[in-house]
């Protein structure tokens, strides 16, 4: 399919950025790392929290996690429509003064079902940004130019995940977790007032959707009903639930089982450095040897490498160096998988790009964040839950690929792909 037209045959066109690229794709990419923002800071407040409100195991904490994603997934499938009538501009000032708000009250929650219930009101509100984000991509980019985009939001987004837990260490030496919320809230506050300043509207009148329930059902039929975009967006699903698996255990696995204590933030950033710097070699890369190649590759490789993983911890025989060694090379590969995966789901929905964003995230979050949930669940004291869960959930994701492809993997692509 071609970038100039759409399922059914209509014209998509792509918006002008009216702001410099850089500026638009960092504020791209600051709106998605409030999420992996309001996840990853609150790593190392596990422990304090746990002891804060009594819960009976380290594992209950996790649930912080799942609530923030449960409702973080939810929520998308409402911002959809809603940006693709009203426009982006709308829908993202009301998700960030709802996520600003969760970040206040969850600093005064006063026992633990409380704030889960802010934390999944939280997520309500980060799910706007998630939407808006890839759909503002989607606006004014197309093919691998969009590819290569989104792979620069996720250079800028995954510095996140190497600054957070060690900003939320610092904040748990010298305070408490409650402060931890009031950070939240001070950044997406800072970045709604950027957005307000800066961020122009990236979907004209004359291609808003009706806000019918015809036309809604419509838009969601338009995004099923592609066979190829779906089962690419459940491939996302299954392998960010590895990713969603590895958040969970991380605090777990790097101080329970390999005794980091308070340094295991650096070695979550060393992982964190790496697929920053894959996302940026994948937005030059993509231009010549296409999203597929580099997804495909990428994939199979990461299954391969999850094997070894789980066959060595099933052994007893994966001493912290070998899990280190094998974990520098496997999560890297999220740079090459993740931008291009959505780049593939989103290319043949320009015309309901705010509902096929918000029907992938629905499903690669709260699907994502189940998987992830189980996988975490499972702790027991070792690495092997993780390792199986990386392979699963890599495993599946191939296999999805392979129907959507028929079989035929890294090559046989629609022209620009």
């Amino acid at each position: 399919m071609s970038n100039s037209t759409q399922a059914g045959g209509a014209p998509t066109g792509v918006t002008p950025l009216n702001i410099p690229r850089p500026e638009f794709i960092a504020i791209m990419a600051g709106l998605m790392a409030l999420n992996a923002l309001a996840i990853d800071i609150m790593l190392p407040a596990f422990p304090q929290m746990t002891g804060h409100f009594a819960l009976a195991d380290s594992n209950t904490v996790q649930f912080v996690l799942l609530s923030y994603l449960l409702g973080f997934g939810v929520a998308q499938p409402i911002y959809g429509p809603l940006s693709d009538r009203y426009g982006r501009l709308a829908p993202l000032y009301a998700g960030l003064a709802l996520y600003i708000a969760g970040a206040v009250v969850g600093a005064f929650a006063p026992d633990f079902n409380t704030l889960l219930l802010v934390r999944f009101l939280q997520g309500v509100g980060a799910a706007s940004t998630r939407v808006i984000s890839l759909a503002a991509v989607r606006d004014t980019h197309s093919g691998r130019a969009m590819a290569s985009t989104m792979s620069m939001v996720f250079v800028v987004f995954m510095a996140i995940p190497v600054l957070a837990p060690a900003l939320g260490q610092l904040i748990i030496l010298f305070g408490e977790w409650r402060e931890i919320f009031i950070a939240m809230g001070l950044v997406a506050f800072a970045l709604m007032i950027w957005c307000l300043a800066r961020l122009p509207e990236t979907l004209p009148p004359e291609r808003r959707r009706p806000l019918t329930a015809a036309s809604v059902i419509a838009g969601f039929g338009l995004v099923l009903a592609n066979r190829h975009a779906f089962l690419y967006g459940l491939a996302m699903t299954s392998f960010f639930g590895g990713l969603f698996g590895f958040i969970n255990l991380a605090q777990p696995v790097y101080v329970d089982v390999y005794g980091l204590g308070p340094y295991f933030p650096i070695a979550f950033a060393a992982v964190a450095v790496l697929m920053a710097v894959t996302s940026f070699i994948n937005s030059r890369l993509v231009l010549n040897f296409g999203m597929r190649r580099l997804a495909h590759s990428a994939l199979a490789g990461f299954a391969a490498l999850s094997a070894t993983m789980t066959a060595l911890a099933a052994l007893d025989a994966l001493p912290f160096f070998a899990f280190m060694a094998l974990l520098c090379c496997m999560m890297p590969l999220f740079g090459f998988v993740g931008s291009n995966l959505n780049a593939i789901a989103m290319e043949p929905l320009g015309a309901v790009a705010g509902t096929a964003s918000a029907v992938f995230g629905f499903m690669q979050t709260a699907g994502g964040a189940l998987i992830g949930a189980a996988v975490g669940q499972s702790f027991n004291g070792t690495v092997l839950p993780l390792a199986a869960g990386f392979l699963l959930a890599s495993g599946g994701a191939l296999i999805l690929i392979l129907v959507a492809e028929k079989g035929k993997l890294f090559s046989g692509a629609p022209i620009g792909n």
